[in-house]
C-alpha cells in the first residue's frame, strides 16, 4: 500500500463502528447496492437496482443519458435519501452509519468544481483541510495524490492553465486525498478529447489494480468498456445486465459490445468518436 493510502488505514482503525471484519483487507465489497428504487413524483428513476463493486475491480455503469446513473450516484453519496433497499460502502450502511460509510468514499462528479485561481497543491490542501488534515499531513497527502495521477510537475501551477484532461486528473487526485476505498466517477470524460479520455481511464484502472480500490465508473460511451471490466447495464432505470463483458455478449447473442448494447436496450450505442470536441 502506498503512502497515499496510509490515511485510509488510520481512518479504518479510528472510525466509529470499525471492526476487523469490515475493511479493505477482506472480501467485503467496496460497494453493495441491493434492491434500490427511487422516484421523482410520478417518474420512476430507478427500479429495484442491485450491483456489487468488489475491491480492486473496475465496474462500468453503462447507460444512455437518462438511464438513472446520476440518480444512483446521488443515492450512494447521500445527496438523495434511499428509502428502499440498502446501500453499503465497505459494509457500512449509508443511511444508518453515513459518516463511516462516506469516509471511505471518493467522488468525481460530472461538473467541474476546482478553484481555477489556485494552484493544484492549494486546491488539494484546501480539500484536505475539509477532511481534518492540516499542515505537513495535508501537504504530504497532496504530494502523494498528485504523484498518483502523474501531475507532480504541475503542483505549483494554477488550475486555469491546465488542459481538460489534466483538470480531471486533479479532481481524481482530490477524491483520493482522504484515502477512500471506493471511487465513484460520474461521466468523468465528458468534454475531453479521445487522448485525454484514454489517459484518465488508464489512471483510474491503474489505481484500482495497484491500490485495491473499488471503482464505479458511470458512462454512456460504449468504447470506455474494456474486456477485463465488469459491466452493469442500466436502461430507463432498470438493470438490464450485470456481469463480465463476455457474459454480456453471450447474454445478447452478439459479437460486439455495440451489438449487445442494441440487442439488450433497443437503442444504439454511443462512442467517444461521436462525442469528441
Amino acid at each position: 500500500m502506498t503512502a497515499l493510502f496510509k490515511t485510509a488505514e488510520t481512518m479504518e482503525a479510528a472510525a466509529p463502528g470499525a471492526s476487523a471484519g469490515v475493511g479493505p483487507a477482506d472480501e467485503t465489497p467496496a460497494l453493495a447496492v441491493a434492491g434500490v428504487s427511487h422516484a421523482f413524483g410520478a417518474v420512476q428513476a430507478l427500479s429495484d437496482v442491485s450491483l456489487t463493486v468488489p475491491p480492486g475491480a473496475m465496474v462500468v455503469l453503462l447507460g444512455l443519458n437518462g438511464a438513472g446513473k446520476s440518480t444512483l450516484f446521488s443515492l450512494i453519496t447521500r445527496l438523495y435519501d434511499n428509502v428502499s433497499g440498502s446501500i453499503r460502502i465497505l459494509g457500512y450502511d449509508v443511511r444508518r452509519t453515513p459518516s463511516a460509510a462516506l469516509q471511505r468514499l471518493g467522488v468525481v462528479f460530472q461538473s467541474r468544481t476546482l478553484d481555477t485561481d489556485l494552484t493544484l497543491t492549494q486546491n488539494l490542501i484546501y480539500h484536505a483541510n475539509l477532511h481534518g488534515f492540516a499542515g505537513r499531513q495535508a501537504r504530504t497527502c497532496a504530494v502523494a495524490a498528485l504523484a498518483a495521477v502523474g501531475l507532480t510537475d504541475k503542483a505549483n501551477v494554477k488550475v486555469r492553465t491546465l488542459s481538460g484532461g489534466q483538470s480531471r486528473r486533479v479532481e481524481i487526485a482530490r477524491a483520493l486525498m482522504h484515502g477512500p476505498r471506493l471511487l465513484l466517477l460520474d461521466e468523468a470524460t465528458v468534454g475531453l478529447d479521445i487522448g485525454s479520455r484514454e489517459s484518465v481511464l488508464k489512471i483510474v484502472r491503474g489505481l484500482a489494480k495497484a491500490e485495491g480500490l473499488g471503482v464505479l465508473w458511470a458512462t454512456h460511451l460504449i468504447d470506455e468498456v474494456t474486456p477485463g471490466d465488469l459491466v452493469v447495464l442500466l436502461h430507463r432505470g432498470r438493470m438490464i445486465f450485470s456481469g463480465t463483458v463476455p457474459g454480456m455478449l453471450e447474454c445478447a447473442g452478439a459479437g460486439t459490445l455495440a451489438d449487445a448494447f442494441r440487442a439488450l436496450t433497443g437503442s444504439a450505442a454511443v462512442t467517444s468518436k461521436e462525442t469528441a470536441p
